[in-house]
């Protein structure tokens, strides 16, 4: 479709709004352009080519330290200890061990089960949930300094079978209490990525 300008000059509706288009999409590629140096992966273990990063995240996290987390010997919640551990060491290092470690990571952990659901007819538990808790700390290698202190929780609900099945609840329980372990080593682990962003 044509139609005449204000200066008397003829030109084509279709023609026009491409151009427009084209415009818009350079401008949106020229401010993208301006901002490219400034975003990098959140856990990537090395400097983005182009900016003045010389440490990603993935690095710093590597570098902490997990001591053996303390628990009663030969108790269920050593189990959740070590668990837990072998856990963070995974999500941080790759399960490595920490190379050329800045900082270390001490955390308490606790286990609690609560009955929501009992079996009017036989008077046992049907449904339980599994609860672990954990108090962490990362100290500052160089100076001892505790740099930041935290705490977190999980809860995971499992089913109790009929009585029938003896082991069956002892397997759910390890399962939910898995589970619950390895919800509070990522959610350790996403503190301490905003922690070494960010420096709160």
């Amino acid at each position: 479709m044509w139609w005449r300008d204000l200066r008397g000059t003829w030109r084509r509706k279709g023609a026009v709004a491409r151009l427009a288009r084209f415009g818009g999409l350079a401008a949106a590629l020229a401010a993208a352009s301006f901002t490219a140096g400034c975003f990098q992966p959140l856990y990537s273990s090395h400097p983005v080519v182009g900016t003045t990063a010389t440490e990603g995240v993935g690095d710093k996290l590597a570098a902490v330290d997990i001591p053996v987390i303390a628990a009663p010997e030969g108790s269920p919640l050593q189990r959740i200890a070590v668990g837990l551990r072998n856990a963070l060491q995974y999500d941080l290092n790759g399960a490595a061990g920490a190379r050329a470690p800045t900082h270390r990571l001490v955390v308490n952990v606790g286990d609690t089960q609560w009955t929501i659901t009992i079996d009017p007819a036989s008077g046992r538990p049907s449904a339980e949930i599994a609860a672990i808790t954990a108090d962490y700390q990362l100290i500052e290698i160089a100076t001892g300094k505790t740099v930041m202190h935290a705490n977190t929780f999980a809860h995971v609900d499992y089913d109790i079978p009929g009585v029938e099945q003896r082991f069956a609840k002892q397997r759910a329980q390890r399962d939910a209490e898995d589970h619950a372990v390895l919800i509070v080593a990522d959610t350790i682990k996403n503190r301490l990525a905003s922690y070494f962003v960010a420096g709160t």
